[in-house]
């Protein structure tokens, strides 16, 4: 390692299309309407977006049944499933849905396949609200399938007819060897129409991937609860870092965890915003790692509309 005190930050990180539309449908609903507005679940998986929000008025619930009769209600980015639609309209509530499209292709796909009657094998994290949405479109279809290590207890129905979906925010290289064990026990499983895991998502492996093997120590900004970041960890420790955190601010850091380092990584997840990241670069710029290299192996330019609910109304 080098005996310079450097800092590689990976790009791309930070925030992706779908969380940048999540968070301005919430951000725009209460322009347009003022507080409280209501958002079922967290809109993104980030301690501090949401405490942010929560500061503006916004009222976080876990079900539908919390928020008043008539009131305004936004589903957060990781999408719902039909039973969260109905009972939103049950209790006459103005809803805007700020699913992110690419987890709502992933809702297509289940639809469809439900349709034509396979066994939909969809690998993701028990309990994670991406995945209880996506089973949910088809719940007497859909297995879940919690890692390789969950294969062997799969069993279909038609070994003619199964197909794997997956959850957007998941490790690429875990979730390519559940496939190939599937494989293996149904050779004629079939792929999704198009990739699931997201280019966000694949992107910030991908780049961290690159920076790893030269870092002594990767951080991670990003929350516990969100998938994307937590893979970035393992895939940091993977890729050769000597080590890898997550953390939700600054303020967290071990400095027992830069003693005898020369290169630390800095990313974040999905739904991180750029100024705790940044706030990450100082403390490591006051710790004497004031030599900051940026590690690119992507573009991004992708934008999402918002919620047509949202969209500037064009002049007649």
């Amino acid at each position: 390692m080098t005996s310079a005190k450097r800092v590689l930050l990976a790009e791309p990180r930070g925030y992706c299309a779908g969380v940048d539309r999540a968070v301005e449908t919430v951000e725009k609903a209460l322009e347009k309407h003022g507080a409280p507005v209501y958002v079922r679940k967290e809109i993104v998986h980030n301690r501090h977006v949401v405490e942010t929000l929560q500061e503006k008025g916004v009222i976080f619930v876990d079900e539908t049944d919390e928020v008043p009769e008539g009131a305004l209600l936004v589903f957060s980015a990781h999408g719902v499933s039909p039973a969260v639609h109905a009972g939103a309209a049950e209790r006459h509530l103005r809803t805007i849905d700020a699913t992110c499209p690419l987890v709502t292709k992933v809702h297509q796909e289940a639809k469809r396949f439900a349709r034509d009657d396979y066994d939909i094998l969809l690998i993701g994290h028990e309990g994670h609200e991406e995945v209880e949405g996506t089973a949910g479109e088809a719940p007497e279809h859909v297995q879940l399938v919690d890692g390789p290590e969950a294969v062997e207890s799969v069993t279909v129905r038609d070994e003619d007819k199964v197909i794997w979906l997956s959850q957007t925010t998941l490790s690429v290289d875990e979730t390519m060897e559940t496939v190939r064990r599937l494989r293996e026990k149904f050779p004629k499983l079939q792929d999704p129409p198009s990739d699931d895991i997201c280019y966000a998502t694949q992107n910030r492996q991908v780049a961290v991937k690159a920076m790893a093997p030269q870092c002594d120590v990767v951080i991670v900004v990003g929350s516990n609860n969100s998938s994307n970041s937590k893979r970035l960890v393992e895939v940091a420790l993977q890729a050769g870092a000597g080590a890898s955190y997550l953390i939700d601010f600054a303020r967290e850091i071990d400095p027992a965890w830069l003693t005898g380092a020369g290169t630390v990584g800095v990313t974040s997840g999905a739904s991180v915003p750029e100024v705790l990241v940044r706030g990450v670069v100082e403390y490591l710029a006051r710790a004497g790692f004031t030599d900051v290299e940026t590690v690119t192996t992507a573009n991004e330019t992708l934008v999402f509309a918002l919620p047509r609910e949202l969209r500037p109304r064009a002049k007649a």
